[in-house]
């Protein structure tokens, strides 16, 4: 599988799209029965990478919890109003054990699909939550030194952080997992480590899970940093990632560590050994809606850059067909995917679906696809897989007011690449509410002399344009509200 220094992910909720397939088939359907033609497709589109979010084994207290649990059962009402307790398997980051579930076909039926994928030249993304596990993880039996224990002074200063667990050898007062700034969560157990036989445990786990597949998404990462843990935990604990990544590369070369990751803490995971980190970041200023925060995100270094992971939608975020409206959720996706980085796709997304489907549900909600959206991200995913937006350099365009007093030149977010046969692209976006001008200057530096003739690859409008007046004057663009372009380039 040749490799590409900007690939493209696209996010599979395993057990929603599982179910779908058992209503065709009229009968539970596993990994085994994902057809070719649909590998195929993924393929066809430029896809790198699948990720299968929830192939893991859950439990019944999982299960139990996010049936019973009112707020959650509320929430997935209203995704799906018929909703009964079979549409809830309980939640894919409750995980009881790093095995295949054994409704989806168990290991084997993932081995069997992993060739399949390796076949069209697809690698496979799956599941490591490092902060917690199940409740009934076999852990909690055998190795209960690896959580965080509580006090009945705990219990009773923050009852939503701990829980009686019955054990066979005695039952424990032990504290769910968290984020500092949320209650825990009800159907997980806290994970201590600052207990080195803990990261030890967990690094064994990855070199299991690192056999099945050739990359992770590391669920909320951020949270077994030294200092976040210390904060949130009053305990003290060692580096894990460095040790950890390390350690798996060594038997697996190339092993891939997405991290999702918030609070301005990317770079520092990028440093202890992730390929990508979420840049959530950039998605929070594209829905501010405002072009200058967007633009100025992209002053940072091609070495942080590359290593991002950009989406405009995610199965914790709200669909980008509800987030966005008509308009500017194009513009957004230009500026997205057409940036440096990992492109990381959603299911649901090119279809322009509204819907958020929980992690703790296993059946999504029948929705209408948006056919002029659906033309839309075909025409984005042909360009994503043309050589320049794979494998080209990329550069932030300037962009300049087309004339003095010129206002509304601030609203506008440009780009350029150089494919690597001498290719030129220019991605130009009028990230506002209402027409905008600017003058673009161009980072190349042989225009002057020649004809050029820009290509708008999603309109095909042609223009044709004096090189002397590009060089000296910059690209002069009048754009409508929302509206984005992605210019080739040509002498002539």
């Amino acid at each position: 599988m040749a490799l590409v220094n900007y690939p493209s992910l696209y996010q599979i909720n395993t057990r929603v799209w599982l179910t779908e397939l058992s209503r065709r088939l009229g009968r539970p359907a596993t990994l085994d029965d994902v057809p070719d033609s649909e590998l195929d497709r993924l393929a066809e589109m430029g896809f790198d990478w699948v990720w299968l979010l929830s192939v893991w084994q859950t439990g019944p207290a999982g299960q139990r919890i996010s049936r019973d649990n009112p707020e959650w059962r509320k929430e997935f009402q209203e995704t799906l109003p018929d909703l009964c307790d079979d549409d809830i398997p309980g939640s894919g980051f409750a995980i009881a054990g790093y095995t295949v579930h054994d409704g989806l076909g168990g290991n084997a039926a993932l081995v069997r699909l992993r060739q399949r994928l390796r076949k069209r030249g697809l690698r496979l993304l799956l599941d490591f939550v490092p902060n917690h596990t199940a409740l009934d993880h076999p852990w909690v039996e055998e190795h209960p030194e690896y959580y965080v224990p509580g006090t009945e002074l705990n219990l009773a200063q923050a009852p939503q952080n701990y829980t009686w667990v019955k054990r066979k050898g005695g039952d424990l007062l032990l504290a769910h997992g968290r984020d500092p700034y949320f209650p825990g969560w009800p159907d997980t157990l806290q994970l201590n480590y600052g207990n080195p036989a803990t990261q030890e445990a967990m690094i064994g786990e990855l070199l299991r899970i690192a056999r099945h597949c050739d990359g992770v998404r590391c669920d909320m990462a951020m949270l077994v940093l030294p200092d976040v843990f210390e904060r949130t935990w009053g305990i003290p604990c060692q580096l894990f990632w460095p040790k950890a990544t390390q350690r798996v590369r060594e038997q697996v070369p190339g092993f891939c560590f997405m991290a999702e990751v918030y609070w301005d803490l990317e770079w520092s995971l990028q440093q202890q050994g992730f390929d990508y980190t979420y840049d959530k970041r950039l998605y929070d200023r594209l829905r501010e809606g405002r072009a200058r925060p967007v633009r100025e995100h992209f002053w940072a270094g091609l070495d942080y850059q590359d290593k991002m992971a950009r989406f405009l939608e995610n199965h914790d975020e709200p669909r980008a067909g509800a987030a966005f409206a008509p308009g500017a959720h194009e513009a957004a996706a230009v500026i997205t995917f057409l940036s440096p980085g990992l492109r990381f796709f959603h299911q649901g997304q090119f279809e322009g679906r509204k819907k958020r489907i929980s992690p703790h549900l296993g059946r999504g909600p029948s929705e209408q696809a948006d056919p002029k959206l659906q033309q839309f991200y075909d025409r984005l995913l042909a360009l994503l897989r043309e050589p320049a937006f794979r494998n080209g350099k990329w550069q932030l365009a300037e962009c300049v007011p087309g004339w003095e007093g010129n206002w509304t030149w601030d609203s506008f977010v440009a780009f350029a690449w150089q494919g690597p046969a001498g290719e030129r692209m220019l991605v130009a976006v009028n990230y506002a509410r209402h027409q905008s001008q600017c003058r673009v200057r161009l980072p190349f530096r042989d225009l002057a002399g020649s004809q050029w003739r820009l290509l708008d690859k999603l309109s095909s409008a042609v223009y044709d344009r004096d090189g002397n007046d590009l060089e000296s004057n910059g690209l002069y663009l009048d754009m409508g509200p929302w509206q984005a372009a992605v210019f080739s380039l040509a002498k002539g």
